[in-house]
């Protein structure tokens, strides 16, 4: 099995428009920032003074002290007292439109295709689950630099081959985004998935 470097002129004759220009290159930031903001859990939380299970009696008396008045033991500027404006949880999804991914989609893709780091083969599977075989085979096609590997399918055996590679990322040309097509060193496409990534371009 070969693998052959994806030129301008191949991507544009599978149907995939090429961008040559600066142009989009503020839709593919939004859309990585948008999916790693995705990813974010949110959970960060303190508690207010409100929240903050101390005695809601008053320290001492108002005046006659000699000290400073005093209205509550979970005051912030005292140790022990709640946190002020601290963070809460929150959902740091941002939302970006179909046609932005699209067009991020576009630009990524270009621009690895004029960097000469995407390869397309006919197909690529494993007959038997072992590691070794899928390595061997990744080795023939693209050495050992980080790698995306993009088919409109996979068998269950290539799947459990390539599990324990770190270095190697399986994924269906149906869910591939912009961000995926950025992260490794190498694209490996199937002509299938070239044909359904440039559909989905398209649309």
């Amino acid at each position: 099995m070969s693998a052959n470097i994806l030129t301008i002129e191949a991507a544009k004759a599978a149907g995939v428009p090429v961008i040559e220009n600066g142009r989009y290159t503020q839709a593919l930031h939004d859309v990585v920032v948008a999916y790693r903001a995705a990813r974010r859990s949110g959970s960060a939380n303190t508690k207010s003074k409100a929240d903050v299970n101390l005695s809601g009696a008053k320290p001492w008396r108002q005046k006659g002290t000699g000290r400073a008045r005093a209205g509550y033991k979970s005051s912030p500027i005292w140790v022990g007292g709640g946190v002020v404006f601290g963070p809460k949880p929150r959902d740091y999804r941002k939302i970006v439109s179909k046609s932005v991914r699209r067009a991020a989609l576009n630009k990524a893709l270009s621009e690895r295709i004029k960097s000469s780091t995407v390869l397309t083969v006919e197909s690529i599977s494993v007959e038997n689950p072992k590691t070794k075989d899928f390595i061997s085979l990744l080795h023939g096609l693209s050495g050992s630099d980080s790698v995306l590997i993009v088919s409109h399918e996979f068998t269950e055996n290539t799947f459990l081959a390539a599990r324990n590679v770190q270095w190697a990322h399986l994924v269906r040309s149906a869910d591939v985004n912009a961000e995926d097509l950025l992260r490794h060193k190498k694209v490996i496409l199937t002509h299938a998935a070239l044909a359904d990534i440039a559909k989905r371009i398209n649309s």
